[in-house]
């Protein structure tokens, strides 16, 4: 009954007119913004995250949210109509959504990733609702070494489960480390790596100056390079018809919905997993299971539905540990995180208790922004279409000189402006270097928490090392670090004895 009793309450802020004006806004730029191929979630909401300013914060998160649903349904668009990914979450959505576009089945494509997607919020709001409380409630045991076991927990994750280069992965997450040591030291107040006596870098690299030069400024530069010819797009139509029809055909996979849903909420939990990896283990996981495993990558729409329940599912998950552990699941969760210790609200366990009407009035609105978002996603289907069309010069420009102004906005120092440019060239370079650029962010963003509760811990417990393993909880966490660090190695000793044997 106390939980009925919180949602009620939520509902009554998430339903005043100015948070429902705000989720129905947000939910359309965040479909066009996940439409656009080189934007996405991340950039959406680092582009849009100085603008919140102007309304109270527990509008303001409920924007950014409400953007990152958008964008996460958004990015099914542009998968299936020019068989680009929107966002790196759409990737395994091109796989049979185009080739259902090109069999003349587009309408029929976007219905289905639209309804999945749907489906695969919904369930997950739910999951939310249900286990968000009593996480919040184990997380109050949670001392500095807890925090600094948690914390590495997040990058071997990335180093564990991560599909991209191993080494690639712990460079760049030792570079997001270093980055998050510049400054004045927490303790001492010595200023530390302040290159060529810039008084600018005195107070830190801000997360939303990288996340603005790497995912905006350097995506930019990349697309540039690489697009020689504006993709074709594939003409789509929609009917209430075609739409009854649609929904039909993607209520006969309840199954792979519920499957999705259920295991991309549970991978989007995970510190640092996300939303990708959760769509191409789901598009995976359905093809084993399929009964005609062979007609994936040709058309079968449950190519599409998959991947869509899975993305949209670990993109709710992903907000879990943000709220109740102060640690994103996403870069996108970063970046929310960040904004809202900018917004003087400190992410945690004790957010439940101080701030309740925050919490459960962003709970709520995750059930509107999800309603808000299938019902936009369907009527605007041709002006997706129509916005896709748009000059790819224009396209730049328009997102540079946002980029620019957004990272201007919250200092109003050029200091920033060059460092965006800075870290723009430097994510270009990186990215043709094909260096992941999520364990950067994460690892600005996650770096001060760590060095803060390992120096805490440490303080306390007068040096002694052993304190993190001799903890319950932290040594748990630790334990867990040590076999998902361990993981690629042992692939790689089974891959080179099965090589053997051959």
């Amino acid at each position: 009954m106390e939980l009925i009793g919180h949602l009620a309450d939520g509902f009554a802020t998430s339903l005043s007119p100015l948070n429902l004006f705000i989720v129905i806004i947000g939910v359309t730029a965040g479909l066009f913004i996940g439409a656009m191929p080189g934007l996405g979630s991340v950039n959406g909401v680092a582009i849009v995250l100085p603008m919140t300013f102007i309304v109270p914060p527990s509008s303001a998160i409920i924007l950014l949210c409400a953007i990152y649903y958008g964008a996460m349904y958004g990015g099914a668009i542009s998968s299936i109509l020019l068989g680009i990914p929107g966002a790196s979450t759409a990737v395994a959505t091109t796989f049979d959504g185009r080739p259902m576009a090109q069999q003349g089945r587009a309408g029929l494509a976007l219905i289905a990733a639209a309804v999945a997607s749907f489906v695969g919020g919904t369930i997950s709001v739910i999951l939310f609702t249900l286990f968000a409380a009593p996480l919040a409630d184990v997380a109050l045991a949670f001392g500095p070494a807890e925090e600094f076991a948690l914390v590495l927990l997040a990058f071997t994750t990335f180093v564990g489960l991560g599909g991209d280069d191993i080494l690639k992965t712990i460079i760049m997450i030792c570079l997001g480390l270093a980055l998050s040591t510049v400054g004045l030291d927490l303790i001492s107040g010595d200023p530390r790596l302040i290159f060529f006596d810039q008084p600018g870098f005195y107070s830190g690299v801000s997360f939303l100056v990288l996340a603005i030069g790497i995912y905006g400024v350097g995506e930019i530069l990349y697309t540039i390079e690489t697009s020689k010819s504006a993709p074709s797009v594939t003409p789509a139509r929609l009917t209430f018809r075609d739409l009854w029809f649609g929904i039909k055909e993607v209520g006969k996979l309840w199954k792979t919905l519920g499957f999705g849903s259920s295991m991309g909420f549970f991978v989007g939990m995970l510190p640092a997993a996300g939303a990708t990896p959760a769509a191409l283990m789901s598009y995976g996981l359905s093809k084993l299971m399929s009964k005609q495993p062979e007609t994936f990558g040709k058309g079968n729409i449950e190519g599409v539905a998959s991947p869509e329940t899975a993305n949209n599912a670990a993109s709710t998950g992903s907000l879990l540990p943000m709220l109740t552990l102060g640690i994103p699941g996403s870069p996108t969760t970063a970046l929310l995180l960040g904004g809202m210790v900018m917004w003087g609200l400190v992410p945690g366990p004790m957010l439940f208790i101080e701030q309740p009407d925050f919490v459960w009035g962003l709970i709520s609105s995750l059930y509107t922004a999800n309603l808000a978002a299938v019902l936009v996603n369907l009527a605007l289907i041709p002006v997706f279409v129509w916005a896709l069309r748009m000059p790819f010069t224009v396209l730049c420009t328009l997102v540079l000189v946002l980029c620019i102004v957004g990272g201007f906005a919250p200092s109003q120092k050029m200091h920033d402006v060059w460092l965006i440019i800075g870290f723009g060239v430097a994510g270009y370079l990186l990215r043709k270097a094909e260096y992941p650029m999520a364990p950067l962010v994460l690892a600005l963003v996650l770096g001060p928490l760590m060095e803060k509760s390992f120096r805490q811990t440490l303080i306390s417990e007068q040096g002694n090392m052993m304190a993190f393993i001799e903890r319950p909880l932290s040594g748990t966490f630790i334990a867990i670090s040590v076999v998902f660090f361990l993981l690629p190695l042992l692939k790689y000793v089974k891959k080179a004895n099965r090589a053997q044997k051959a």
